[in-house]
């Protein structure tokens, strides 16, 4: 079996060599070299470990997890829920701009690069890291997800005091992943436009995100992009 060696975050790569050289993951690279051959696939190659370039392990401090990629042309680039300067920003984080807006005052940013908080050690992880253009899950249920699972379990078994942001029911169902005595889940609705007003608008997470940090002697996000 080939070596897999993934330009990732040192530490990242030590925690997560296993998986790497796991027959899910050769399985998983041989999908994703004939998926290049036929569609455009999104976000580019360089960028699919983005989220883990930017936060290394060590700084993890709070986990935003996501679905899946943007599927549109120049969207996504390795972090949930954000896009690169230029790009206009989908509804989905219009509307988390909108509740760190009533949650913490914060003006609505002119853009949607949520780099910076990935910088400070906000984990920007979706479960599938990769998408066909056009095609919403289209690279679901082939190997993403376990490797992500992983992400997960790791951060909760070596790390403490970490705040894990579960929006809507697919990233609530990772709350088993979770140790809850060692760190803070907190849940709400989707920020999706057909589910936002069911409990994410008012859920304060950027506000109670801190307030744990700072108690457990941990500097806050500062969430002003």
């Amino acid at each position: 079996m080939e070596r897999i060696n993934p330009v990732i975050e040192e530490k990242w790569k030590e925690i997560l060599w296993k998986e790497f050289q796991s027959p899910y993951f050769s399985e998983l690279k041989e999908f994703l070299v004939e998926e290049k051959k036929q569609f455009t696939i999104f976000p580019p190659g360089n960028l699919m470990f983005n989220a883990f370039q930017h936060t290394p392990f060590d700084h993890v401090k709070a986990v935003v997890l996501g679905q899946d990629p943007y599927h549109g042309s120049g969207q996504a680039h390795g972090l949930c829920f954000s896009v690169p300067p230029g790009i206009p920003k989908p509804p989905s984080l219009v509307n988390i701009f909108k509740e760190l807006h009533a949650d913490l005052g914060i003006p609505v940013p002119e853009h949607g690069n949520l780099e910076k908080w990935a910088d400070q050690g906000v984990l920007l992880l979706n479960a599938t890291l990769s998408v066909r253009t056009g095609q919403a899950g289209s690279h679901q249920n082939r190997g993403w997800e376990t490797f992500t699972n992983r992400v997960i379990e790791q951060i909760s078994a070596h790390k403490s005091g970490v705040v894990f942001l579960l929006w809507g029911r697919y990233a609530q169902a990772k709350e088993s992943l979770i140790d809850d005595q060692k760190h803070l889940i907190l849940k709400a609705a989707h920020p999706s436009p057909f589910s936002a007003y069911n409990g994410f608008f008012g859920c304060q997470h950027f506000s109670k995100t801190n307030e744990y940090l700072e108690q457990h002697g941990i500097n806050g996000i500062d969430w002003t992009l």
